[in-house]
């Protein structure tokens, strides 16, 4: 197949040479590692079982303008994680045998393992990509944070380690899965177990963590300071679909963010049929939310690697900034995956601070599926890529940035090789404007 041969096309150092001319279909290119940075080891379960485990680095992707052009900052989540609903699967153990301490928890294999952020060399040419940088996240003190859960009384899971015995939770821990790289070298993350937003050092050190309004003695020991300056009805999420797509600015003054799904608002009944998902605008400086829209899911249905019934199914898994009023969302499956822009209207369908985010409010947002008669417009997206139509694209691409001659870079999360996925960069031209 002959697609984006970039080889011919790109030299290095950098991506500033041109691209072939562009083509009606997309012009693609898979980028592969062998950097042994990116393997884990090998991991034994109960049973005998084992697993070669890697490094998930595709959580999240950004790139500043300014950066050098073949260079890309990745993040990681919280480390290799099994649902206990799927640890047969993973571990040859049934949930009632390596989950008999928590049915409803979670597997830590490596429960010490820090989220990390990750300096990415891309090299088109050889069709593959160097990690020549990782910063974990870490406390004030120094000491490296952990993934595991934070103590949120009822609404969070147990963890557990890779034998089945019960973990501590972690108040300084980050379930980090969005990325937004600063002018000082610095980062914003976003998380999704608070969920949160975090300031962190170019050392990977937490500036601050800000946290839903009224949650900020559940982080009490963490380590770092904790800010309650996001709208309390966020603690309304679901487990695990938290903050999973934030970008900003260049200059970094203004930042989006978007939930993986709807909330659990008022429960997960809701959840599990909504379509409405928060998309909100934040002021670093002033530590509150100046922006917030609606962004309607897919019918699961439409995503036509993995169609099924579950409104629940579709996910948002990275927002990218394209210029003002002008972002990237990442809509996906675990087989599909589709990119839409969107473009901000305040004038039109903003509703912070409206009676939607008071949680009082029944119906509320989340069972509202139809909006006729609320005042509210949801965003209009327009399709820009769909995996579907692209059999070399991975599931599960949750990283998105934006090269040099609108090229973007996408990277999929291996779940650090659970299930025997690698990480893989795919760079595609001819889709952005």
């Amino acid at each position: 197949m002959r697609r984006f041969l970039l080889a011919t096309c790109l030299m290095l150092p950098g991506l500033a040479a041109p691209l072939a001319p562009a083509f009606a279909a997309p012009e693609i290119l898979v980028l592969e590692s062998d950097d042994p940075v990116l393997r884990l080891g090998r991991y034994t379960f109960p049973g005998g079982r084992t697993a070669e485990l890697t490094v998930g680095i595709g959580s999240a992707a950004s790139r500043r303008p300014d950066d050098p052009e073949d260079i890309v900052y990745t993040l990681s989540d919280r480390g290799p994680n099994i649902a206990c609903a799927d640890a047969e699967e993973f571990t040859g153990q049934k949930p009632a045998q390596i989950c008999a301490a928590d049915p409803r928890g979670r597997l830590y294999p490596v429960p010490d393992y820090a989220p990390t952020l990750y300096g990415v060399r891309l090299l088109p040419e050889q069709r593959r990509f160097h990690v020549f940088d990782m910063v974990a996240l870490k406390r004030a003190d120094g000491r490296p944070i952990t993934g595991l859960t934070n103590p949120l009384t009822g609404r969070t899971e147990q963890p557990l380690d890779g034998q089945g015995k019960k973990l501590d939770h972690d108040p300084a821990a980050l379930d980090a899965e969005a990325l937004l790289r600063l002018p000082d070298g610095g980062f914003w993350v976003g998380e999704e177990n608070g969920p949160s937003l975090a300031e962190v050092a170019p050392d990977g050190r937490i500036r601050r963590r800000v946290v839903p309004a009224g949650t900020a003695h559940e982080f009490a020991g963490a380590g770092y300071p904790i800010v309650e300056g996001l709208p309390a009805i966020l603690a309304r999420r679901q487990s695990n679909r938290g903050i999973e797509g934030m970008s900003g600015t260049p200059e970094g003054d203004t930042l989006y963010f978007i939930l993986q799904n709807p909330l659990a608002n008022p429960d997960a009944a809701a959840y599990r049929t909504a379509r409405n998902v928060r998309l909100m605008r934040f002021d670093p400086a002033a530590n509150r939310v100046t922006g917030e829209w609606v962004y309607q899911l897919d019918d699961p249905r439409s995503f036509r690697r993995d169609p099924s019934d579950r409104q629940n199914d579709p996910r948002i898994s990275e927002l990218t900034w394209l210029g003002p009023d002008r972002l990237l969302v990442l809509e996906r499956t675990e087989k599909t995956t589709k990119l839409y822009e969107v473009r901000l209207d305040p004038a039109i369908s903003e509703i912070s601070g409206s009676r939607w985010d008071d949680p009082a409010t029944l119906p509320s947002l989340e069972q509202r599926n139809d909006l006729s008669g609320t005042g509210i417009t949801p965003l209009a997206k327009r399709l820009i890529l769909d995996s579907a139509d692209h059999a070399e694209l991975p599931g599960k691409i949750e990283g998105v940035a934006v090269l040099p001659q609108n090229t973007l870079m996408l990277i999929n999360d291996d779940d650090f090789g659970i299930g025997g996925e690698r990480t893989k960069i795919i760079l595609v031209r001819g889709v952005l404007d």
